[in-house]
């Protein structure tokens, strides 16, 4: 959407203003008791875990386990995340008056997405939460639904490429910063490097499958590990990433 806008002055020029949509790796941070201490512990150990990952790293507050909660400080909750270095930008299932504290401190409401529970401590669960529009498409044309989306050229860094209720293949490599997104499984034949999610919204049996694994992070139906977590002596080797139980699992292609 692109809007006119008149500057004053002498010279009367024209400024365009667009507003485009975009699709962003959000993280949802689960509240389960603003008010325990406990929580903040849990959240220190799992940023402990992986501190550059989770640096400055914008996330939702989702607020469906305080529906019957007393009323607790928005603001407060907000600037003790951010001394953890974490940015809250939106808060999701909450009740009016939790919305209304949102607007109030400073954030957003975020309604509809989705996400599966990380395997972390109950006093802190994180999921990755995929939100918006794709922000560039691929050079491959966009399948009908159940097809498979192949790109036959490298994905580059910044670029990213969602399979809308499809998989994936990738037939180079990936670089570094770019993203893959799939609701079904991915297939990378080179170097998957940046972020690769998988079962998007929220299909568990999906996996992803790479050449050489050099990942930031991975996750299939919103588990993930970051490289930090990784197993290094696979790191490199072509692998298959799978979801059992709670946990996302790393193993060798047999």
């Amino acid at each position: 959407m692109t809007a006119p806008v008149r500057k004053a002055g002498p010279a009367e020029e024209t400024v365009s203003i667009q507003f485009r949509g975009g699709l962003y790796t959000l993280m949802r941070l689960k509240i389960s008791n603003p008010r325990d201490q406990a929580f903040f512990t849990a959240l220190m150990t799992k940023i402990a875990q992986a501190p550059d990952f989770f640096r400055h790293a914008p996330v939702v507050l989702d607020l469906q386990d305080l529906a019957d909660a007393p009323p607790f400080n928005m603001a407060e909750l907000i600037r003790r995340l951010r001394q953890h270095q974490l940015v809250p930008v939106a808060v999701a299932n909450g009740t009016d008056e939790q919305n209304k504290s949102a607007i109030n401190a400073g954030i957003s409401i975020l309604r509809g997405g989705g996400g599966g529970e990380a395997a972390v401590p109950r006093a802190a669960e994180i999921s990755v939460l995929p939100t918006g529009e794709p922000r560039e498409a691929s050079a491959a044309a966009v399948p009908a639904a159940g097809q498979t989306l192949l790109v036959t050229q490298a994905v580059r860094s910044g670029q990213q490429i969602y399979a809308r209720h499809s998989d994936i293949v990738v037939l180079a490599s990936i670089s570094a910063g770019a993203e893959l997104l799939s609701d079904g499984h991915i297939h990378v034949y080179g170097t998957l490097r940046g972020r690769a999610h998988a079962g998007l919204k929220g299909n568990g049996a999906a996996r992803i499958f790479c050449r050489s694994l050099e990942a930031e992070l991975v996750s299939i139906a919103g588990f993930w590990r970051v490289r930090e977590d990784m197993p290094d002596d696979l790191i490199g080797k072509p692998v298959q990433v799978f979801l059992k139980g709670e946990q996302v699992v790393i193993e060798p292609l047999p």
